[in-house]
C-alpha cells in the first residue's frame, strides 16, 4: 500500500492542517477525542484532565500521539475527527474518511478486536453522502466543459485570466461625494455610477489575483455591457473542471444566469434551483437528497457564480433580520433564494461571485466583501485583438483595419470593449474587401488600357526605327514617364488609406448603421470574402448613397429591437423571431444562440443579440422609420441618462444609449438611409415622414439645451447627444445657456471629451468654458481635448491631476488660441508640473487668469511661475495660494513683479494665499491714469535680511499705492530696517503695518517717520488687540511741495502720562501735526497737562481727540481755562464727565476772532462741578456758546449757572434734553430774568433747548416754555411762571402749549393777560381745553383790548392762539374750527362777541353745528360800531341752503349780505348805529338785506320755489348773486323774471347756468339798469347770445363786466362785445378770460380788435385776458394802453405766448401802474430775460400783493434776479412759482424773509432739493402771517422734511405744508404727519 493508504502517513501529511483545524474547536470535542486513546496513553489523559497544558499544547501532543498510534487507533481517530469537528475543508474530509475507511477494513480481519467508536452505522451514512456529492461534481465538470465548447466556437483569442486587468473598488459605498455634486434633496441622494471615479486608476491587478481569497465570501465583479464578463465566467468553470484557476476543485461549481432566472416565477426551494434549473443528477431521490444534505453540511464546499445581474428584472433587497437562516426546503420567489445567499442566510460559508454592471453595484452595497470592475482594453489589448482577427488569411489587411480603428475617435472607444471590438473588426473587414476589391478591379482595367497601349507602340516602332536598332531599347523620355508613373501609383497607394478613413461615419450612431449594414451583407455574400455587388466609393468622403444598407432586413430586425425594448426582453425564443428574420441574423452574426431553461427545467433554444447597443440602435432605427411608435413613445423614451444612480431608479436591463441613438439618426446625413429602411417598412410618403420626425428629435434636444437645470452628467449626455445629431447650432445653444460646462466627480472618457470638443468648437471665437472638478481621466483624454480650438475658460481641480497630467497638459496649451483663464487647483501639482506648465503657457499669448492654488509647487515650483510672468502680456490676475511655500516664494514674486509695467497688485497672506493682478492692456493704452500696483504679504516671519531684501525689491517698483506688511512675527530692528527704507519708496496711498506694533517703543520707531518723511500725512497706531498701524501718503513725493496738513492717531495704544515724552521726541519741532487722536488711552488728567502744556508746539493743529482717557473735574476745569487763555482753540466737546469723549478744535486763522465753544454732554453735573467750571468759563473774553446736552443738573446744580449773567461774552447757553422737570426749567429762567442780554428762550424735555443771548430791541423777546406740565403738584408753579413773565422784558411771542395747563391753567394765565408784555402772539395749543375754556380766550377779544384775534381748534391738532395787534391795526377776528359745540357755547359765544369792540370777522368751522342753532346764534349776535362778517361752515348746509338763508333773514336786523357757498353760510352785519331809529327799525328784517350770493350745486323745483318767493320780499336788493350747477332752463328764466321786478337790483352775478332764449330776452331788459354783470360760464343759445351781444352796446353806465370763458361766442359777437366795450367808460373792472377759441388768422384779428375797443377804458382797476393766445401783436397793443391805466391794480395775461421779447416790453409798460396789487403772468414764455426785468420793475410797485409766474422757462439766473426783485416787495402777499422750469429756488424762498406779510408760497412742481425746504424753514419765523406753503412733486427728503418740523414748533401761523410726491417714505410720512398735523403728503 502506498502512502495515500497509510492512516499514519496521511495523518503525517495534514499534520499542519489539522492542526490549525482542532485549535479552532470546542474543549468538549478535543476531550472526546482524546478518549479514543488507548490504555497505555493514561498519561494523555492524566494531562488533559488536570489542565496544566494549553489548549493549544494538548492538540499538537494528541496529533503526535496518534501519528505512531497503531492503524486501528489512527484509524479511529480520523473518523472521529469528520464526525466531530467543523469546518473540515471538503477535500480533507474526503480523504480523511476515506483512508479511515480503508485502513478499518484491512485491519479488522487481522484482529478480533473492533473499533470502540464511533458505531459502524455513523460511518455508513456519511460515506455515501461524499460519493454523491463527488459524483455530482463530476457531471457539473462536464455541463461546464460542454458549455465551455460552444461558448468558445468562434473565440478570436483565448481568455487568459492572468492578463485580464480589474480596478479594486470599495465595497461599501457609504462614503461622501464632494460638495459639487447634486444633494440628497436635488438627486435624491445620488452617487457616481458606473463610470463614477471609484478607486485610483493604478490599483489594478489580475482577474486572477483578485479572485484569490474569495473563498467564502461574497465578490462582485462588475463591468461594461460588452466587457465580457459571462465569458469569463463560463472560462472560469473550465478551469474548475481542470483543476486551474483561483475556484478550488473541491468546491462545488454552481454557474446560474439571472436572465435565466428571470423565467422563474413560482417559488422553488434551493434543491429544485439546483437540481431543476442547473443540472440534475443521474441519481435518484436519495441521491439528490444525499447531495443537498450535503451541501448544506458543508456549504463552504460550494462555489455560486451568479452571472449577469444586471439582466435581473428585479431588485434585490437587504435583509433587516440577517441572523435568522432561511429554510432551504421552503419555496421562495428566486430573487430571495439569490438575496439569502448575499445575506449569510442561506448556505453560508458559501463562495459567491456575481457579475454585473457598474451602475448595478449599488444594490449589492453591504452584501458584497470584495468588489472588482472589469478595466476596459488599452490601446495594446485592442491591437492584439486587431491582429488576431486579421490573423488568418486577412493578415495582409490588419496593419490597416488597425491603422483606421486608431485614427477613428468613435471606432478606438468602441473597441475597448471585447463585444463592440468584433464589431468594429467586422465593420472594417468589410470596408477593407470593398477597397480590395475596387483595387484589383482598378489594377484589371489598367492592366488592360496598358496591354492595349504597347500592343500600338510595338506596332509603331516596327515601322520607325531602322534595322539594326533595338526598339526595346527605352528612350530617356520613355524612362522619365515609367518613373513618374511608379511615382504616382505609390502616391495612390499611400493615400489609400486617408480615402478610406474618409469613409468612415463621424457619429458612433452612423458607425452602428454601417457595422449593421456590414453584418447583413456577410449573409449577403454567405461569407464570401468579395462583394459582389457594391464596389469600392469613388468619394472622398462619407456618404450613404455608397453603402448597401439592406433595408428590408434592417425593417425587419428593427421591429425585433424594438418589441424586446417595449417588454424589457434581450432574449427571444425561436417562437418569438419570425424563421427568415432568425435564420438572416444568426448567419450575420447578429443573433447568438444561448441554451435556455424553462420553468419545468426543460432545455430550449434562445437568442440574443451580438451586443445590448446592437439591439438599443436597432429599435431606435424602429423609431425614426416606423409610424407604429407614436410622437408621444417617442417623448417618453427621450431622456438624458446620468451616470449618478440612486437606489430608487428603475432597474433596466439596457444600457440607456437608446436615446443617443435617435440623436445621431435626427442627423440630415442619415434621412436617405432612414428613407430606404421607411420605404421597405411600406411607409408613405417616407422622406416627408423621416424629416418629420427628425425635426421632432431636434426639438426635443432644443428643450433640453435651454434647460439650466441639468447636473453635470446629464450635460456631458446632453453634448453627446448633440454631437451626434451633428447640428452646429444646437451645439451653440447649449453653450449660449451655459457658458461654462462644469463637470463633477465622474469618470470622463476620450469620447467624452470629444463630445464636449464638437460642442466648443461651435461657439467660434466667443469661447466657452470648461470646468472640471474631480473628474479621473485618463492622459489621452488630453489628446482629445487638444483639438478644442475655442476654450475660453479651462479648469481641473482635483488630487487626481499631478504632474504627469500637467505635462501632458502643457503640450496642449498652445493650441487652445483663445483662451484666457486656466485653473489648475487643488490638484497634486509640483514643481516639476509647474515648469512644464510654464513652458507651455509662454505660448499662450491670450491668457489672462491663472490658478494654480492649493497645489504643492513650493518655493521651487512659484518660481518657475513667477519666470513666465513679464512674457504673458494680457496677464489680469495669477492665484498661487496654499502650495506648501514660504517667504522667499513671496520675495521671488515681488521682485519679479517689480519688472512688469502693468502690476497691479501682489498679495500672499502666509501660505494660504499667494496672488498678483494685472491691469489689463487696454487700460494701459488708454488716455486713463494707470492705477498705481499694491503689495500686501500679510502674516508672514520676518527677519532683518528678510526685510532688507524685500525693500531692494520694492525700490525698483516705479510707485507703489499700498504696501500691506501686517500680521506675522517683528522685532524692533525687523521694523527698523523697514522705516530707513520708507523714505526711498515712492508710496501714494499707505503702509499698513497691523498686528507688528507690540510696544511704544516700536510706536515710537513709526511715529519718527512723520517728521522724517514729508510725503506721510496720516499715521494711524493702535498697541492693543487688534494692534493696527496704518502710515498714510499724500499721493507720492512729487506731491509733497505744499507740505500737506498731518494726522497722528494713536487711540487705544495703552499710553500713560510719561509715555507722552516718547511721542513728543519722535515729534520733533517740525510735524505739522494738524490732527492728533490719543483717545482710549490711560492719560487722565496729568496726560491731559502734559497736552495742554505742549500745544503751543503744535503750531498747526486744528483737532486733538483726547477721548476716553479717564478726564476728572479738574481736567475739565483744566479745559475750560485753556478754552479762555488759547486763542487758537475755540471749540471742546466733552462727555460723560470727561470720562468718555474729549475734543478739542482750534482755528488756523486767528486774525479774526470766532465764537468758542464749551459742549459738555451726558454728564452728571453737581454744584461743584457747575460752579467750578463756569467761574473758569466768565474770565472768557471772545464770543462763547456753552452747552450742557443731554446732561443731568444733580441738586442744586442749576442756580449755580446764575453767574453767567455776569459773563457778557456769552451768546447761547443750550440745555437741550437736560432740563426735564417743570421746577428746574424755572429755576433755570429765574437765572436769567434779570439779564437784559436774553434774546430767545426755548425749552422742552423733548426737544431743543437753549437761551439765545444778544443785543436786541425790546420786542423781538422770544419765550418758549413747552411740553412741561403745570397739572397737579406743579399747578403752583403756574404762579411763579406768570410772575417770572410780568417782571421779564416785552416778549415778541409767549408760547406756552403742550404744559397740561387745562382750562383752569388757561383761565390764570388769562388774568394775567393784561400784565403780560406782549407783542405778536401767545401760543396755548395742546393744553387740553375744554368748550369752557375755549369761551374764556374767547373773552380776551372784549377784555384786552390788544388781542386783534383768537383761533382755537378742540380737534386733534387742539390749537389756541391769542394774537396781538401789530402796527396800530384794529381788526379782530375769532376763529372756531372742530370743537364740537353745543347750542349753549354758541349762545354764550354769541353774547361774548356782541359785546366786543370792533369784530370783524367770526369764522365757525366743522363744529357740528345745527341749523336751529345757527338761527338762533344769529338772533342773538349784535354788532357795534363796524360792519362784522360771520362764516359757518358745515356739511349739511348745501342741502339746507334756501331754507337756512331764508330763515337767518327772518332773524336778524343786522344782515346786510349773506352768502351761501356750498356748504358754507356768511353774514356780514351792519351796525345798529347805522340804521334809522324810526322807520328801518319798524321794518321785516328780510328788507334791510342788499346782498344775497347763492352757489350750489343742485337746487330742486322746492328750493327754486323758495327762492323766487323770497326775492320779491327783499325790497333793498340792489346785489344778487346765482350759481347753480345742472339747473333747469325753466329755474333761470322764472329767477330772471324775478330779478326784472326787482328794481333795485343793479349788480347781477349769473355763473355756469343755460340761458335760454327767453331768459336772453329777460336779461336784455335788465342790462340798461346793471352797474355789474357776471355770466362766466355760461351757456347761451344762438339767438339770445347775439341779442345779449347788442344789448350790451347800450350799457354804458357799467361799471364791472365778466364774460370768463364765453367760448360759444363767434365773429358777429365778437365784433358786437368789441364795439360795446368802447361804449363802456365807466368799465373798472373787465374779465375776459377764455373767450377767444384757437381759431388761427381769425384769432389774432379777434384779439386785436377786442383790445382795440378797450382804447377807452381809462378808468379800468381791474382786467383779465387769460387764455387769449395774443403773442407779441396783442401784448404790443396791450403795452399802448398801459400807461393810460393809472388805476391798474391787477392784469391777468396767463396763457398768452408771451415771450422774454415781449414780456420785457410789457414789464416796462406797467411800472407806470404804481398801484399795481396783483400781476398773473403764468403760463407763458417768460425767461430769464423778463425775470431780469422784473428785477428792475417790480420794486416800483410798492403795493404788488400777488405775483404768479408760475409754468414758465425761467433758469436759474432769472431765479436769482427774481429772488433780488422779491425783496423789495413789503406787501407781497402771495407768490406761486410752480413749475417754473429750473430747481434752483433758494434764493427767491431766502428773499421771502423780507415780505413780512407773505401768506401763500407755491414751489411745487420744480424738483427742489432740501436746499429750498431747509431754507423755507429758515424764513418761516419772520413770516408771521404765512398760512400755506406748497412743494409738492419735488424733491424734498426726510432730511429737508424734519427742518420744516423743526420751524414750524415756533410758528404757528403756517395752516398747511403740501408736500405730496417727494422723496419721502411712506412710513417716514406718517411718522412726520404724527409729529406736525400740519403737514400733507396726499394728493388733496
Amino acid at each position: 500500500m502506498d502512502d495515500d493508504g497509510n492512516v499514519n502517513s496521511v495523518l503525517a501529511q495534514e499534520f499542519s492542517e489539522l492542526l490549525r483545524i482542532l485549535r479552532c474547536q470546542p474543549d468538549s470535542v478535543i476531550m472526546q477525542l482524546s478518549q479514543t486513546a488507548e490504555s497505555d496513553a493514561a498519561w494523555l489523559n492524566r494531562q488533559a484532565a488536570a489542565g496544566c497544558a494549553a489548549a493549544s499544547d494538548r492538540v499538537e501532543a494528541m496529533l503526535e500521539y496518534f501519528r505512531y498510534a497503531t492503524t486501528a487507533e489512527c484509524c479511529n481517530f480520523l473518523q472521529m475527527v469528520c464526525l466531530l469537528c467543523e469546518d473540515i475543508p471538503m477535500h480533507l474530509e474526503s480523504r480523511l474518511m476515506s483512508v479511515a475507511g480503508y485502513a478499518c477494513n484491512t485491519t479488522s480481519c487481522e484482529r478480533d478486536q473492533q473499533p470502540l467508536t464511533p458505531p459502524a452505522e455513523e460511518q455508513l451514512t456519511k460515506r455515501p453522502r461524499i460519493d454523491h456529492w463527488e459524483h455530482y461534481k463530476s457531471e457539473v465538470a462536464g455541463l461546464l466543459q460542454r458549455r465551455w465548447k460552444r461558448v468558445s466556437e468562434g473565440l478570436v483569442k483565448d481568455v487568459q485570466p492572468d492578463k485580464i486587468w480589474v480596478s479594486i473598488r470599495t465595497a461599501n459605498r457609504a462614503r461622501d461625494r464632494p460638495d459639487q455634486t447634486p444633494g440628497p434633496v436635488e438627486r435624491g441622494s445620488r452617487t457616481p455610477e458606473p463610470d463614477g471615479d471609484y478607486g485610483w486608476p493604478e490599483s489594478r491587478l489580475t482577474l486572477e489575483s483578485f479572485l484569490r481569497g474569495c473563498a467564502g465570501k461574497v465578490t462582485v465583479l462588475a463591468g461594461q455591457a460588452g466587457s465580457g464578463k459571462t465569458l469569463l465566467m463560463s472560462s472560469l468553470g473550465q478551469q474548475w473542471t481542470e483543476q486551474l484557476g483561483p475556484i478550488p476543485s473541491s468546491q462545488l461549481f454552481v454557474l446560474l444566469e439571472f436572465r435565466q432566472l428571470n423565467l422563474l416565477s413560482a417559488p422553488l426551494s434551493l434543491s429544485e434551483l439546483l437540481f431543476q434549473h442547473y443540472l440534475p443528477p443521474n441519481g435518484d431521490n436519495d441521491a439528490k437528497q444525499a447531495i443537498v444534505d450535503y451541501l448544506l453540511s458543508n456549504p463552504e464546499q460550494s462555489c455560486w457564480v451568479l452571472d449577469g445581474y444586471d439582466e435581473f428584472q428585479k431588485k434585490l433587497k437587504r435583509q433587516k433580520v440577517q441572523n435568522e437562516p432561511l429554510d432551504s426546503d421552503k419555496p421562495l420567489p428566486v430573487a430571495e433564494l439569490v438575496s439569502g445567499l448575499l445575506n449569510r442566510r442561506l448556505l453560508a460559508g458559501s463562495t459567491v461571485l456575481v457579475t454585473c454592471r457598474v451602475r448595478d453595484v449599488m444594490d449589492l452595497d453591504g452584501l458584497s466583501d470584495k468588489v472588482g470592475q472589469l478595466l476596459s482594453w488599452d490601446h495594446r489589448e485592442i491591437q492584439d485583438y486587431v491582429n488576431s482577427f486579421f490573423g488568418g488569411k486577412d493578415g495582409n489587411l490588419g496593419a490597416d483595419a488597425a491603422e483606421l480603428l486608431f485614427s477613428s475617435r468613435h471606432l478606438l472607444d468602441m473597441s475597448s470593449l471585447p463585444a463592440l471590438c468584433n464589431i468594429c473588426c467586422v465593420y472594417l473587414q468589410h470596408l477593407l474587401h470593398q477597397r480590395r476589391d475596387a483595387e484589383e478591379k482598378q489594377i484589371l482595367e489598367e492592366k488592360e488600357v496598358e496591354a492595349k497601349k504597347k500592343q500600338v507602340e510595338i506596332e509603331g516602332k516596327g515601322a520607325q526605327f531602322p534595322d539594326g536598332v533595338d526598339s526595346r531599347t527605352d528612350s530617356p523620355s520613355q524612362k522619365s514617364q515609367r518613373s513618374k508613373k511608379g511615382e504616382a501609383v505609390e502616391n495612390a497607394i499611400m493615400d489609400r488609406l486617408t480615402c478610406t478613413l474618409a469613409q468612415i461615419p463621424p457619429t458612433q450612431t452612423q458607425i452602428y448603421l454601417a457595422a449593421v449594414a456590414a453584418f447583413l451583407s456577410l449573409y449577403q455574400r454567405g461569407g464570401n470574402d468579395r462583394a459582389e455587388t457594391s464596389g469600392f466609393p469613388q468619394s472622398t468622403e462619407f456618404t450613404w448613397r455608397a453603402q448597401t444598407l439592406h433595408p428590408a432586413e434592417l425593417c425587419e430586425l428593427s421591429r425585433l429591437a424594438w418589441g424586446g425594448l417595449e417588454e424589457r426582453k434581450i432574449v427571444f425564443l425561436e417562437e418569438d423571431v419570425p424563421q427568415h428574420t432568425l435564420e438572416l441574423s444568426l448567419k450575420a452574426g447578429l443573433l447568438s444562440q444561448v441554451e435556455f431553461r424553462r420553468q419545468d427545467g426543460s432545455l430550449v433554444n434562445a437568442y440574443c443579440f451580438v451586443h445590448l447597443t446592437v439591439q438599443e440602435f436597432l429599435a431606435a432605427l424602429r423609431i425614426m422609420t416606423s409610424s407604429d411608435v407614436s410622437d408621444a413613445q417617442l417623448k417618453k423614451r427621450f431622456s438624458l441618462k446620468t451616470r449618478w444612480t440612486t437606489k430608487s431608479d428603475q432597474k433596466t436591463v439596457f444600457t440607456d444609449s437608446l436615446y443617443l441613438y435617435v440623436c445621431g439618426l435626427a442627423s440630415s446625413d442619415c434621412a436617405p438611409a432612414l428613407a430606404l429602411v421607411a420605404n421597405a417598412a411600406g411607409l408613405k410618403g417616407a422622406k416627408t415622414w423621416v424629416q418629420k420626425r427628425q425635426s421632432l428629435v431636434l426639438k426635443l434636444l432644443e428643450a433640453l439645451c435651454h434647460s439650466a437645470a441639468l447636473t453635470g452628467p446629464k450635460i456631458l449626455q446632453l453634448c453627446h447627444c448633440v454631437q451626434e445629431s451633428q447640428n452646429q447650432q444646437l451645439a451653440r445653444q447649449v453653450v449660449s445657456v451655459r457658458p461654462t460646462l462644469e463637470l463633477r466627480n465622474f469618470w470622463l472618457l476620450p469620447s467624452d471629451i470629444d463630445a464636449l470638443v464638437f460642442v466648443v468648437n461651435s461657439v467660434g471665437n466667443r469661447g466657452a468654458g470648461l470646468d472640471f472638478g474631480a473628474c479621473s481621466m485618463e492622459l489621452e483624454c488630453l489628446d482629445a481635448l487638444s483639438r478644442c480650438q475655442h476654450i475660453r475658460y479651462l479648469s481641473f481641480r482635483s488630487r487626481k491631476y499631478g504632474d504627469k497630467f500637467a505635462e501632458k497638459l502643457s503640450s496642449a496649451l498652445p493650441r487652445f488660441t483663445t483662451l484666457s483663464k486656466l485653473e489648475f487647483s487643488g490638484a497634486s501639482l509640483t514643481a516639476v508640473g509647474a515648469a512644464s506648465l510654464a513652458s507651455g503657457l509662454q505660448n499662450c499669448p491670450s491668457i489672462t487668469e491663472l490658478n494654480f492654488s492649493d497645489n504643492n509647487l513650493q518655493d521651487e515650483g512659484i518660481g518657475h511661475i513667477a519666470d513666465i510672468l513679464a512674457k504673458l502680456q494680457n496677464l489680469v490676475s495669477v492665484k498661487l495660494g496654499r502650495n506648501n511655500t514660504s517667504l522667499k516664494a513671496a520675495e521671488c514674486l515681488v521682485k519679479q513683479a517689480s519688472s512688469c509695467l502693468n502690476i497691479q497688485h501682489v498679495h500672499a497672506d502666509g501660505i494660504k494665499d499667494l496672488m498678483l493682478t494685472f491691469s489689463q492692456k487696454s487700460d494701459l493704452n488708454s488716455h486713463k491714469i494707470k492705477p498705481e500696483p499694491a503689495v500686501r504679504l500679510l502674516n508672514q516671519k520676518w527677519t532683518k535680511p528678510d526685510m532688507q531684501n524685500l525693500a531692494k525689491s520694492l525700490t525698483c517698483f516705479p510707485s507703489l499705492s499700498v504696501l500691506d506688511l501686517s500680521g506675522g512675527e517683528w522685532d524692533e530692528e525687523t521694523l527698523k530696517a523697514l522705516t530707513q527704507f520708507v523714505p526711498r519708496l515712492s508710496i501714494s496711498e499707505r503702509i499698513i503695518l497691523d498686528g507688528i506694533c507690540s510696544s511704544v517703543r516700536c510706536m515710537g520707531v513709526i511715529t519718527a517717520l512723520l517728521p522724517r518723511c514729508p510725503s506721510v500725512v496720516e499715521m494711524r497706531i493702535r498697541l492693543q488687540d487688534p494692534v493696527q498701524v496704518s502710515v498714510v501718503f499724500s499721493g507720492g513725493r512729487e506731491k509733497t511741495a505744499n507740505a500737506p496738513s498731518k494726522m497722528l492717531c494713536l487711540s487705544c495704544c495703552s499710553l500713560e502720562p510719561n509715555d507722552l515724552e516718547r511721542v513728543w521726541k519722535s515729534l520733533g519741532t517740525s510735524s505739522g501735526l494738524s490732527e492728533l487722536d490719543l483717545s482710549c488711552n490711560k492719560l487722565g488728567d496729568k496726560g491731559l497737562k502734559k497736552l495742554l502744556d505742549f500745544l503751543h508746539r503744535l503750531s498747526k493743529v486744528r483737532q486733538v481727540n483726547f477721548s476716553d482717557n479717564g478726564v476728572s473735574v479738574d481736567g475739565v476745569a483744566m479745559l475750560a481755562d485753556a478754552l479762555c487763555s488759547c486763542n487758537r482753540l475755540t471749540q471742546i466737546y466733552i462727555s460723560d464727565g470727561g470720562k468718555d469723549q474729549v475734543m478739542l478744535q482750534f482755528s488756523s486763522d486767528t486774525s479774526q476772532p470766532r465764537t468758542k465753544v464749551f459742549s459738555v454732554i451726558k454728564s452728571s453735573l453737581t454744584p461743584f462741578d457747575v460752579n467750578k467750571v463756569c467761574r473758569k468759563l466768565v474770565q472768557c473774553r471772545l464770543s462763547l456758546e456753552l452747552e450742557f446736552i443731554q446732561c443731568s443738573f444733580v441738586e442744586k446744580s442749576i442756580e449755580h449757572l446764575r453767574v453767567l449773567q455776569r459773563m457778557p461774552s456769552l451768546q447761547k447757553l443750550n440745555v437741550s434734553h437736560s432740563i426735564t422737570s417743570t421746577a428746574d426749567a424755572l429755576t433755570l429762567i429765574s437765572c436769567f430774568s434779570d439779564s437784559r442780554w436774553v434774546s430767545s428762550v426755548e425749552l422742552s424735555p423733548q426737544n431743543e433747548s437753549f437761551f439765545h443771548f444778544d443785543a436786541v430791541e425790546e420786542d423781538q423777546v422770544n419765550f418758549r416754555l413747552t411740553d412741561f406740565s403745570f397739572k397737579g403738584a406743579n399747578f403752583v408753579l403756574l404762579d411763579r411762571l406768570l410772575e417770572i413773565l410780568q417782571q421779564a422784558r416785552q416778549l415778541s411771542h409767549l408760547d406756552l402749549s403742550g404744559n397740561q395747563l387745562e382750562d383752569e391753567g388757561v383761565s390764570s394765565l388769562l388774568g394775567s393777560l393784561l400784565r403780560l408784555r406782549v407783542s405778536s402772539y401767545i401760543n396755548l395749543s395742546k393744553n387740553r381745553l375744554s368748550p369752557v375754556g375755549l369761551l374764556n380766550v374767547a373773552r380776551t377779544l372784549c377784555s384786552c383790548t390788544d388781542v386783534s384775534a383768537v383761533e382755537v381748534s378742540l380737534g386733534d391738532d387742539e390749537r389756541c392762539l391769542i394774537w396781538f395787534r401789530q402796527k396800530g391795526g384794529g381788526e379782530k377776528t375769532l376763529s372756531v374750527r372742530d370743537s364740537m359745540l353745543q347750542r349753549d357755547h354758541l349762545l354764550s359765544l354769541a353774547n361774548i362777541l356782541s359785546n366786543g369792540l370792533s369784530l370783524t370777522k367770526v369764522k365757525l368751522k366743522n363744529n357740528l353745528l345745527q341749523s336751529e342753532w345757527i338761527e338762533n346764534f344769529v338772533a342773538v349776535l349784535n354788532s357795534n360800531q363796524r360792519g362784522c362778517t360771520v362764516s359757518i361752515e358745515e356739511s349739511w348746509i348745501s342741502d339746507e341752503a334756501v331754507r337756512l338763508l331764508r330763515r337767518c333773514l327772518q332773524h336778524s336786523k343786522l344782515i346786510q349780505t349773506i352768502r351761501i357757498d356750498h356748504t358754507k353760510l356768511q353774514l356780514v352785519l351792519m351796525n345798529n348805529t347805522d340804521m334809522c331809529q324810526d322807520r328801518e327799525a319798524t321794518l321785516p328784517a328780510q328788507l334791510m338785506a342788499k346782498n344775497i350770493s347763492f352757489f350750489s350745486n343742485t337746487l330742486g323745483v322746492e328750493g327754486a320755489e323758495l327762492l323766487c318767493s323770497l326775492l320779491p320780499s327783499l325790497t333793498n336788493l340792489t346785489s344778487i348773486s346765482v350759481g347753480i350747477k345742472d339747473s333747469p332752463v325753466s329755474v333761470v328764466e322764472e329767477l330772471l323774471q324775478v330779478i326784472l321786478e326787482s328794481t333795485a337790483v343793479e349788480r347781477l352775478s349769473l355763473s355756469g347756468v343755460v340761458i335760454s332764449d327767453a331768459a336772453a330776452q329777460t336779461l336784455t331788459k335788465l342790462l340798461p339798469r346793471l352797474r355789474s354783470l357776471n355770466m362766466a360760464h355760461c351757456a347761451w343759445l344762438a339767438a339770445g347770445r347775439l341779442q345779449l351781444m347788442e344789448a350790451l352796446k347800450e350799457c354804458t353806465a357799467l361799471e364791472d363786466l365778466c364774460l370768463d370763458a364765453a367760448t360759444q361766442l363767434n365773429e358777429e359777437c365778437w365784433g358786437c362785445l368789441a364795439q360795446a366795450l368802447r361804449n363802456m367808460n365807466a368799465l373798472q373792472i373787465l374779465k375776459l378770460n377764455e373767450i377767444v377759441i384757437n381759431s388761427g388768422q381769425l384769432e389774432a384779428d379777434v384779439v386785436l380788435e377786442l383790445l382795440a375797443g378797450m382804447e377807452e377804458l381809462t378808468q379800468i382797476q381791474e382786467i383779465e385776458l387769460g387764455g387769449w393766445r395774443m403773442a407779441d401783436r396783442g401784448i404790443h397793443k396791450l403795452t399802448g394802453m398801459l400807461p393810460v391805466w393809472k388805476d391798474l391794480r391787477k392784469i391777468s395775461l396767463s396763457k398768452n405766448l408771451v415771450n422774454d421779447s415781449s414780456g420785457e416790453k410789457l414789464l416796462e409798460a406797467l411800472r407806470s401802474c404804481s398801484r399795481l396789487e396783483e400781476l398773473h403772468l403764468s403760463s407763458n414764455l417768460l425767461g430769464d430775460l423778463s425775470a431780469a426785468s422784473m428785477a428792475l420793475v417790480l420794486p416800483s410797485m410798492t403795493q404788488l400783493a400777488v405775483l404768479d409766474l408760475s409754468e414758465n422757462r425761467i433758469g436759474s439766473e432769472g431765479l436769482l434776479s427774481l429772488s433780488r426783485a422779491v425783496m423789495s416787495l413789503k406787501s407781497l402777499q402771495k407768490i406761486h412759482l410752480t413749475s417754473v422750469g429750473d430747481s434752483a429756488l433758494r434764493a427767491v424762498a431766502a428773499s421771502l424773509s423780507h415780505c413780512p406779510f407773505i401768506q401763500d408760497v407755491g414751489l411745487g412742481w420744480n424738483n427742489c432739493g432740501d436746499d429750498v425746504a431747509q431754507e423755507l424753514a429758515k424764513v418761516l419765523p419772520f413770516c408771521h402771517d404765512l398760512a400755506r406753503i406748497d412743494l409738492e412733486c419735488n424733491s424734498v427728503s426726510a432730511a429737508g422734511v424734519e427742518a420744516l418740523v423743526k420751524a414750524l414748533r415756533s410758528c404757528p401761523a403756517p395752516q398747511v405744508i403740501r408736500l405730496w410726491k417727494n422723496k419721502v417714505s411712506l412710513n417716514e410720512a406718517q411718522r412726520f404727519s404724527q409729529m406736525e398735523r400740519r403737514l400733507n403728503f396726499s394728493s388733496t
